[in-house]
C-alpha cells in the first residue's frame, strides 16, 4: 500500500471505478474532483494500481457533542485483483492511519453486511425512505420563490450542509469537493433553496436528482435546514411540483414520522402497488461505524442517573490485519468504565465490578444507540450479567442514529 499519486495513478483508478460500475465513461473529471481533498491509497499489481481506498475527514454528532471522524468513502478493487485479500488489508491500514491521526470513530457505507465486521464495524440505525406523490403533502404554507442551484453553487451548498440541524449520529464530511462531485455524479442533479439577503448564506435547500424531469420519480439526495420553519418551507417547494411530478423519494428526517405529512398513505400505496410510481416506506440499515478511540467516545457519554462502573473485556479483530509498520493496532484490552455525568476509561479491571465482554462491533453499536445491549447479546458477541445488561439498556437509550449524509 502506498499513497495515491494523481499523475501516476489516475487513469488506473478511473478504470477501477468503471469496472466497479461506480462512474460512467464521461465522468472522469468528476472523479478527479472527488479524490482531491481526501486521503487516498493504492496497491499495485505489476506496477499498476489495482485497488483504491479513500477516506474523508469529518465529524459525527454524538448527542450534543461532535467527535472527530474518518469516513471510508470508497473501497474499490479492479477485476484482476478480487479475492486476494488486498482490499481488507488496505482498509485496515487506512483505518489505522486515520486513527493514529486522531479520528475517534470510523464510518463507511457497506455493500453487504458482514464483510467489514471483521475489521470491527457494526451496523448503524435504520434509514427510512418515503416515496410519495407531492400532491399527498399536507402542507398549507406557500413557499417563497426559491433560488435555482447548479454545480457553480457547490460552495454555498456545502456550507449549508455543514450548518444544518443535526441529530444523534449525523455526520459531516469536510471537503467541499465531496458535495460538488456528489451533485455532479447525480442524474440530472439540480437544487432549490433560499439565500439570506443580508449574509449571503444558503440557509436551507434541497438537492434533487432524476432520470425523468417531466414526471419523475425525483430523488431528494439531501435536505438541509436549521429550524422547523425552514423545513416546512422546503416541503412547500416539493408540494409545488404536484401538478406534474408523480413521485418523490425522501429520507425521513430524524425526530419525525413523515407519514404524518401525507394524505391517505395506505390507500395510495395500494393503488400504486408495483407501478413505476409506487408509494412506499422502505427501511434499510446500510452504513456502519466502529470506535477507534475508546476514551474519546466514552467521554462523550453523559448520564443523568446513578453512576455505573463495570469492567469491559474488549476484542478488536482488526489487530490481525496490522503489523508493526503502523502506530495504531486497534483497541483490544481490559478496561474499567465509569458512566456518569462525567464518563471515563481506565486500563485494567477490578475484581469487585461486573464484567461486560464484547467485540468492538457490538460495543460500537451499543455506544451509538443503534441496538440495546439486550438485543446485541442475541446477535453479536456481547455478554454480561443480567443486571448490567439492563443498566446499559437504560443508559444507551438514545435517539436512533442517522448520518444524514450518504457515503
Amino acid at each position: 500500500m502506498r499513497n495515491y499519486s494523481p499523475e501516476r495513478d489516475f487513469e488506473s483508478v478511473k478504470r477501477i471505478w468503471l469496472e466497479c460500475g461506480w462512474i460512467k465513461p464521461n465522468q472522469g473529471d468528476i472523479l478527479e474532483l472527488y479524490l482531491k481533498g481526501q486521503h487516498a491509497w493504492v496497491t499495485d499489481i505489476q506496477s499498476v494500481a489495482e485497488c483504491l481506498v479513500i477516506a474523508a475527514d469529518g465529524d459525527i454528532q454524538y448527542m450534543n457533542e461532535p467527535l472527530s471522524m474518518s469516513c471510508l468513502t470508497g473501497v474499490t478493487t479492479s477485476h484482476i485483483a478480487r479475492k486476494q485479500g488486498i482490499a481488507g488489508d488496505m482498509t485496515a491500514r487506512a483505518i489505522a492511519e486515520t486513527a493514529s491521526q486522531g479520528a475517534a470513530v470510523c464510518t463507511l457505507g457497506m455493500f453487504e453486511q458482514g464483510y467489514y465486521n471483521r475489521l470491527g464495524f457494526g451496523t448503524g440505525g435504520y434509514e427510512h425512505f418515503i416515496a410519495f406523490d407531492p400532491a399527498q403533502l399536507r402542507i398549507m404554507k406557500k413557499p417563497r420563490i426559491p433560488k435555482r442551484l447548479t454545480k457553480d453553487d457547490a460552495a454555498l451548498m456545502h456550507k449549508s450542509r455543514l450548518n444544518r440541524k443535526r441529530g444523534n449520529g449525523a455526520c459531516n464530511l469536510f471537503s467541499q469537493n465531496i458535495t460538488s462531485a456528489e451533485f455532479q455524479f447525480a442524474d440530472n442533479g439540480f437544487g432549490l433553496g433560499y439565500v439570506d439577503d443580508n449574509t449571503g448564506e444558503l440557509t436551507h435547500h434541497i438537492g434533487f436528482s432524476t432520470k425523468n424531469y417531466e414526471y419523475g420519480p425525483y430523488n431528494i439526495r439531501w435536505m438541509t435546514y436549521q429550524n422547523d420553519e425552514q423545513f416546512l418551507e422546503l416541503l412547500g417547494v416539493v408540494k409545488s411540483m404536484e401538478e406534474q411530478v408523480r413521485l418523490v423519494t425522501v429520507r425521513e428526517p430524524k425526530g419525525l414520522q413523515f407519514q404524518d405529512f401525507l394524505e391517505k398513505p395506505f390507500s395510495y400505496g395500494q393503488i400504486t402497488h408495483k407501478s413505476v410510481y409506487e408509494h412506499q416506506n422502505r427501511a434499510v440499515a446500510y452504513w456502519q461505524l466502529r470506535i477507534c478511540n475508546l476514551a474519546k467516545c466514552i467521554s462523550a457519554v453523559h448520564t443523568n442517573g446513578e453512576t455505573l462502573n463495570f469492567n469491559l473485556h474488549l476484542y478488536d479483530p482488526i489487530e490481525k490485519y496490522l503489523d508493526d509498520s503502523v502506530e495504531w493496532h486497534g483497541i483490544s484490552g481490559n478496561y474499567t468504565i465509569t458512566l456518569g455525568k462525567e464518563s471515563t476509561v481506565e486500563p485494567g479491571i477490578r475484581d469487585d465490578l461486573p464484567t461486560l465482554t464484547a467485540t468492538v462491533s457490538a460495543f460500537s453499536r451499543l455506544w451509538l444507540g443503534a441496538v440495546p445491549a439486550s438485543g446485541l447479546r442475541l446477535t453479536e458477541k456481547l455478554d454480561g450479567p443480567e443486571e448490567l445488561i439492563l443498566r446499559l439498556d437504560d443508559i444507551f437509550r438514545l435517539p436512533q442514529p442517522s448520518p444524514d449524509w450518504d457515503f
